[in-house]
C-alpha cells in the first residue's frame, strides 16, 4: 500500500530516531524498526483502530442485547423463553472481550489486528440460533465453535489451508476487504441505503440524494482525509477524525439533530459527555451452557440441528479471520513473495480462542475486524498498535460516555480511504486471463454485495475449482482447495438441502 506518511518529512525522520532506554526493549520484542515502524506511529494507529472499530461497543447491544417478553409484550432478541441479555452488561462485556482479545494478540502473535464482536456471527445468534434455545446454550455454541478453531489452529490445518490459496485470490481477498469496508463506511453514515422494494437494492442516500446533515459531514470527511493522505501528512487519518468530530459537535449544538434515521446522527450524539467514570456490570461473564443444545432441552433443536449450527459458526470463523489476516498483512506489506504470512500458524489459533472467551463471555464470538486497516494505513505494523487498541476497549468499560462523543459519520471517512488504498491489491492479478480474473472478480464483488468476507472466499473458491477443470489443470490445484470448494457447496445449499432432507 501507499503509506500516507511522508517519508522525506521532517516529522518522519524524527520518528525514525532509533529508540532508547526502556523503548529499546519495546522496540525489539514487536520487532518495530524491522518492520520499518515506530513506535509513534505504532500509538497512533492503535489509537486510529480503536476510533474506527469502538461502534462495536454500541451495535453490539443492539444486535444481541434486549428486552425480555413479558405479559403481552414480545419484548426483543429473547431466546426460546423469553429471556434477553441486558444491553448494559453486553457493552461491558463487548469492550472487555475486545481489549483482552486485542492485548493478548498483539502480545502473542505481533500483528496489528485488533478483535472484536463479529458482526455476522453475532446476527446469526441473535436471529436463528437464540431464538430456539436459551442464551446460555447458544453462548455454549460459540464455545464449542472456538474450541474446534483453536484445534483446527494448533493442528496446522489454518495454515495448510491459508498457504494453499492461489497469490491471486489472496490479492483478490485483500481488495474484497477493501470493497468490503469502504460499504461499510458507506453504509453506517447513510451515504449509500437500502433502495425502495420496487426500486434498486441499494441507493445514495434517500431517493438519490444525501438526505441528511450527517451524512453531509461524511462526505465532506472524506474529502478532508483525501487531501491529507494525498498531502502526505503525518496522521492524516487521525486528524481527519478529531477535525471531524470537532466539527461535528459543533454542528450538533446549534441544529440539535440527535439521533435517528430522519435527519439524525447514525449511532452515536457527538456531544460533550455529561457522566464520568462508571463500574462495568460483568454478569454475563461466565453465565454459559456448554452442552445445552445438544441434551434435548429445546423443543426444535436435536443433535443435528445442533450440529449444522456449529458447522455454521466454524466455516464462518474460519474463513472470516482468514480473509481477514490475508488482506490485513497484505497491506501492512508483512506476507512474503507467496502472499504467506510468517507466524501466521500460531496467529490463526489465538484468533481462535477470540470465540472461546467472547462465548464464555457472552458478548459473541470475537474475530480479527478489518477496520484495523485504518491503523495499518496510519503505519501500524506491530502488536504495539494492538495492545495501545486493547487498552481503550478496556478503558471504554469505565469510561463509556467518552468514546461516544466520536460520531459514525467522522470515523466512515476513514474506512473508505483505507478501502480505496487496499483496492491497489488488485494489481497482482492478471485479468487477461479470464481463468485467474472470473474468480478473483467474483470474489470481489461477493464481498460486499453479501456483505460478508467469507461468502467472497467461498464464490471465488468455487469458481477457481470449477475453471481449473475446465482448463484441464485439475491436477494442479491443491487438494484442500477441492475440499474447501465442497463445503462452501454444503454451506451455500445448506438450506435447500435442510428442505430435502426434512
Amino acid at each position: 500500500m501507499t503509506d500516507p506518511v511522508d517519508d522525506e518529512s521532517p516529522a518522519s525522520g524524527a520518528e525514525r530516531r532509533t529508540p532508547t532506554g526502556r523503548l529499546a526493549a519495546v522496540d525489539r520484542y514487536f520487532k518495530i524498526s524491522e518492520r520499518g515502524s515506530t513506535v509513534v506511529r505504532e500509538m497512533r494507529g492503535g489509537l486510529v483502530t480503536f476510533f474506527a472499530m469502538a461502534y462495536i461497543v454500541v451495535l453490539n447491544p443492539i444486535i444481541i442485547g434486549g428486552t425480555a417478553a413479558t405479559g403481552d409484550d414480545p419484548g426483543t432478541n429473547v431466546d426460546a423463553f423469553g429471556h434477553a441479555l441486558d444491553p448494559n452488561q453486553v457493552t461491558a462485556v463487548t469492550a472487555l472481550v475486545a481489549g483482552v482479545m486485542s492485548l493478548l494478540f498483539g502480545l502473542v502473535a505481533n500483528f496489528p489486528f485488533a478483535f472484536a464482536a463479529g458482526l455476522g456471527i453475532n446476527s446469526l445468534l441473535a436471529v436463528t440460533i437464540a431464538p430456539q434455545m436459551s442464551w446460555p446454550a447458544a453462548m455454549g455454541l460459540v464455545v464449542i465453535d472456538g474450541i474446534i478453531i483453536v484445534i483446527l489452529g494448533i493442528t496446522g490445518v489454518r495454515t495448510a489451508v491459508f498457504n494453499a490459496v492461489p497469490n491471486e485470490l489472496k490479492a483478490a481477498i485483500a481488495a474484497g476487504i477493501g470493497a468490503f469496508i469502504a460499504l461499510v463506511g458507506l453504509a453506517n453514515a447513510g451515504f449509500v441505503t437500502h433502495g425502495s422494494p420496487h426500486g434498486p437494492p441499494v441507493q445514495l442516500g434517500i431517493d438519490g440524494s444525501v438526505a441528511t446533515v450527517p451524512t453531509l459531514l461524511f462526505a465532506v470527511g472524506v474529502l478532508l482525509m483525501g487531501v491529507l493522505v494525498v498531502r502526505r501528512v503525518p496522521g492524516g487519518l487521525l486528524l481527519g477524525i478529531v477535525v471531524m468530530t470537532i466539527v461535528s459537535i459543533i454542528v450538533e449544538a446549534f441544529l440539535d439533530l440527535e439521533s435517528g434515521d430522519e435527519g439524525g446522527w447514525a449511532m452515536n450524539v457527538p456531544t460533550l459527555p455529561e457522566g464520568g467514570v462508571g463500574v462495568p456490570d460483568l454478569s454475563l461473564v461466565g453465565d454459559v451452557d456448554l452442552f445445552g443444545a445438544f441434551t434435548g432441552a429445546f423443543e426444535h433443536v436435536g443433535v443435528l440441528i445442533a450440529c449444522v449450527f456449529v458447522f455454521s459458526l466454524v466455516l464462518s470463523n474460519f474463513f472470516d479471520a482468514m480473509g481477514t489476516m490475508t488482506g490485513l498483512g497484505k497491506e501492512a506489506g508483512l506476507t512474503d513473495s507467496k502472499g504467506n504470512l510468517p507466524g501466521i500458524g500460531k496467529a490463526l489459533a489465538v484468533e481462535g480462542v477470540g470465540a472461546v472467551v467472547g462465548g464464555a463471555a457472552s458478548s459473541s464470538s470475537n474475530t480479527v475486524f478489518v477496520e484495523s486497516s485504518s491503523g495499518i494505513a496510519e503505519g501500524a505494523r506491530t502488536g504495539l498498535a494492538n495492545v495501545v487498541t486493547g487498552t481503550l476497549f478496556l478503558a471504554a468499560m469505565f469510561f463509556t460516555p467518552l468514546y461516544k462523543v466520536v460520531p459514525m459519520e467522522a470515523v466512515a471517512p476513514a474506512l473508505v480511504i483505507v478501502g480505496a488504498l487496499m483496492m491497489a491489491q488488485v494489481r497482482e492479478i492478471d485479468f487477461s486471463r479470464f481463468e485467474l480474473a472470473l474468480p478473483a472478480f467474483l470474489t470481489i464483488v461477493a464481498m460486499p454485495f453479501t456483505y460478508s468476507i467469507a461468502n467472497g472466499i467461498g464464490v471465488g473458491f468455487i469458481s477457481w475449482v470449477v475453471l481449473a477443470v475446465a482448463r484441464g489443470r485439475w491436477r494442479q490445484t491443491h487438494l484442500l482447495l477441492w475440499v474447501v470448494a465442497a463445503l462452501f457447496i454444503l454451506y451455500f445449499a445448506r438450506g435447500p438441502i435442510a428442505h430435502l432432507v426434512g
